[in-house]
């Protein structure tokens, strides 16, 4: 191999895991307009969020089961056991279960903002896992991206006054477990295939998923929109967008491809608008942007690796 030809390899390869990434953000931002389509809303609820969030894992993870007894796929090793049930915590459990719940009372352009925080707590939690010290400039974006949450959350309290509204607290909740459940499968993914990571974590939920998602299961006559939406978030949103999510970190860098991240919330503001006749209004925009700006301002500021 030529020296040049060796120059570029890794060029092409941080190039694949950029589009690989992006394909898996393409994906989740469908998330949450999907969930608000199968939830519903408080004045006509849909299917209950404990159904959503675990029937969706539980679908996920029979799948996930068929894919690795067909591709006979090696057990984890022993010290892989642990990673894999934090990121089942935070990908399978957490993020799923507090955005299912939360979205019933909030718009999927409202929630978006958000969840715009989850590049920048996903960045802070690699930074931990790598034993990397952050700036404080670092620090201070992080500080201000989650506090314009919080006020655009207290200007949107409506009829509550300056109060967060408790869909609010879940939404925010869900990004940090989120944020968790990501740096480790990116871990992870450096030494197991990215499709085994999510597979392996879905399946090791089975045995409480699918026993919660078979009592919870709706009792009721539901649209066939709701079905479409809960079809989607189990087969696509926690299953197929994480093998490229995670092939896509694992390519291309957890930080650089990370940062494919900023353009999600935006994503799912315009698939809301189509999708659930949302409107984009200019203070959700306006906040959007900001907290944009403060993650991308703060992927910029130093990190030291530590001793």
């Amino acid at each position: 191999m030529t020296a040049r030809a060796a120059a570029t390899e890794p060029s092409a390869q941080e190039s694949r895991g950029l589009l690989l990434g992006l394909l898996g953000v393409a994906i989740f931002a469908l998330t949450l307009p999907m969930t608000r389509l199968a939830v519903g809303t408080p004045e006509a609820p849909l299917m209950s969020g404990l159904f959503i969030a675990m029937g969706r894992a539980a679908v996920a993870g029979l799948l996930s089961a068929a894919l690795l007894l067909t591709q006979r796929a090696p057990l984890p090793a022993r010290t892989d056991w642990w990673p894999l049930a934090v990121t089942a915590l935070g990908v399978v459990f957490g993020f799923p279960l507090l955005t299912s719940v939360a979205m019933r009372h909030v718009g999927a352009v409202h929630a978006a903002v958000i969840i715009g925080l989850l590049p920048l707590a996903t960045a802070a939690v690699g930074a931990l896992l790598h034993r990397q010290r952050p700036s404080t400039a670092f620090w201070a974006c992080a500080l201000l991206g989650s506090a314009l949450v919080v006020v655009f959350a207290l200007l949107r309290s409506g009829q509550d006054g300056l109060a967060l509204h408790p869909a609010d607290l879940l939404l925010m909740a869900a990004v940090a477990c989120a944020a968790v459940g990501y740096g480790y499968g990116a871990r992870l993914s450096q030494r197991m295939r990215a499709d085994a990571v999510i597979c392996w974590a879905l399946v090791l939920s089975l045995p409480v998923t699918l026993p919660l998602g078979a009592l919870s299961w709706p009792r009721t006559a539901l649209p066939a929109a709701a079905w479409v939406g809960f079809a989607y978030v189990a087969v696509f949103s926690m299953w197929l967008g994480f093998f490229a999510w995670y092939r896509g970190l694992a390519l291309g860098g957890t930080v650089r491809v990370s940062q494919v991240q900023l353009a999600q919330p935006f994503m799912s503001m315009l698939f809301a608008v189509p999708l659930l006749g949302e409107s984009l209004d200019a203070v959700s925009v306006g906040f959007g942007l900001a907290v944009l700006a403060t993650v991308a301002l703060g992927r910029r500021m130093p990190v030291a690796r530590g001793k």
